[in-house]
């Protein structure tokens, strides 16, 4: 079924206002596909609009290389078009891309975490097998091992397409740690006394962007994967383990004794990305945990002179007797790209053949670490340590941190996005945020993953 824009446009309408289907049932002029689909489909290449459903920065750089990539094909086939359906506020978009499956009106291509949803819908052959298709286009080897591993599902299988990369680290103000009379932390649990030295000097020690959740669960996520490596939030999430086990425990208190000593700044649950890292970049906060995608903004000479000598980074500290290393850490390939595999034909084939073949090279342009290792071109304007991390996330080996709000089932991890929040106020003690989330689990996990 071709879905153009106009199209696509009143589908969405009508599918918001319809149910979600647990089973992503529903019905479609063509039915979803019973068996995996051919990656090199046989026929010839009718050139058509597609769409692509996607939850990105309408002017970053993975969408305006694709833009390009697009035109690019189009001069050789007449008709293609790539409409590009856009919405970047994350939770509206959850809700369109769900919404659309359970009634079976996806377009071409489509953005989704390795979340359970995503699974089930690969697990219906509804999504194209992406290892099958880099395998076919002869580029597996290409791609960054880390870049590849967050997007597979728990048994290793690979549906979505990374096309970005980058590694998170805790960027700090070296004056503001001298001040205090502090070093860079060995372990995870020196961060609350850290964090009172700190703010002892008047500054923030951490600046957060707690209004989009996903930073602060980040935190969250850090003790289980340090103690446990992978495995405990594989079973938390199908409710096989709880939050009162002793990774859970751990956080639980960690966060709270990071709210006690004032870790991040007054009304930070408030706060956006935005205002998060001026704080930083004003020198007003000593710490912001974040993605070398915002190198641009961090490693800069538009920074003030007086920060640009004065800003370093550290990798995710470890813990004593635990299950992963210095080298294991968070190394996001970003939400990963679909394939529809009901519209998947010649054409979606060429497309992307032609697109893989030319997208490492001028994604590199932009300066950011892309998903293969063709290297990015450091800009003019960078500062030294923009070349050190981007060396740094060479040295990513092991396991990889999977973020855990693409991990729960919707309901939990709704659930999780506000005591958090409580929990580090000093609003909720560690025994209530612990008995909360576990009732959670217990009410949504197994009937979730059990679908």
């Amino acid at each position: 079924m071709q879905i153009k824009r106009s199209q696509f446009l009143v589908l969405s309408a009508a599918a918001l206002a319809a149910p979600l289907l647990g089973a992503c049932g529903g019905k479609r002029g063509a039915a979803a596909p019973s068996s995996a689909v051919a990656i090199d489909p046989e026929g010839e290449i009718k050139p058509r609009e597609v769409s692509w459903l996607l939850s990105r920065a309408a002017n970053g750089a993975v969408i305006n290389t694709m833009q390009t990539i697009a035109q690019e094909y189009a001069k050789e086939h007449e008709g293609f078009k790539l409409t590009f359906i856009t919405t970047p506020d994350r939770p509206s978009y959850i809700q369109k891309y769900e919404t659309l499956a359970a009634a079976n009106q996806l377009p071409e291509f489509f953005d989704t975490d390795a979340t359970p949803f995503a699974q089930k819908l690969a697990r219906q052959n509804r999504m194209v097998n992406i290892e099958d298709l880099l395998d076919n286009l002869g580029i597996a080897d290409t791609y960054r091992p880390a870049a590849l591993d967050y997007q597979r599902f728990d048994d290793g299988s690979l549906y979505m397409l990374p096309l970005e990369y980058g590694i998170e680290v805790f960027w700090y103000n070296k004056a503001l740690f001298e001040a205090a009379g502090v070093e860079v932390p060995g372990s995870l649990d020196e961060f609350p006394e850290l964090c009172r030295k700190l703010a002892a000097t008047g500054v923030v020690p951490i600046a957060l962007d707690g209004l989009d959740g996903w930073t602060l669960e980040r935190y969250v996520a850090y003790q289980p994967f340090r103690l446990e490596g992978a495995d405990y939030i594989k079973k938390l999430k199908k409710g096989e383990a709880t939050f009162s086990d002793e990774p859970g425990r751990a956080t639980a208190q960690w966060l709270h004794d990071l709210g006690a000593a004032g870790a991040f700044q007054e009304g930070f649950s408030s706060v956006g990305y935005t205002d998060a890292q001026n704080l930083f970049t004003s020198g007003k906060a000593a710490i912001y945990n974040m993605g070398t995608w915002e190198l641009p903004s961090l490693a800069t000479t538009e920074l003030p002179e007086d920060l640009q000598d004065q800003i370093g980074y550290f990798t995710l500290p470890t813990v004593k007797d635990g299950k992963t290393g210095p080298n294991e850490y968070v190394a996001p390939s970003g939400i990963g790209l679909a394939v529809n595999a009901a519209t998947y034909d010649p054409l979606i084939h060429d497309f992307l053949r032609f697109a893989l073949e030319k997208y490492p090279q001028m994604y590199a342009q932009t300066g950011l670490l892309g998903p293969t290792t063709v290297e990015p071109v450091i800009p003019d304007n960078a500062l030294p340590i923009y070349q050190q991390a981007i060396d740094e996330a060479g040295k990513i080996d092991g396991q990889v941190l999977m973020p855990w709000d693409t991990q729960l089932d919707p309901t939990t991890n709704t659930k999780l996005s506000q005591e958090q929040v409580l929990l580090v106020q000093g609003d909720l003690s560690v025994e209530d945020f612990l008995a909360t989330m576990d009732a959670a689990l217990t009410e949504n996990a197994s009937a979730y993953f059990s679908e």
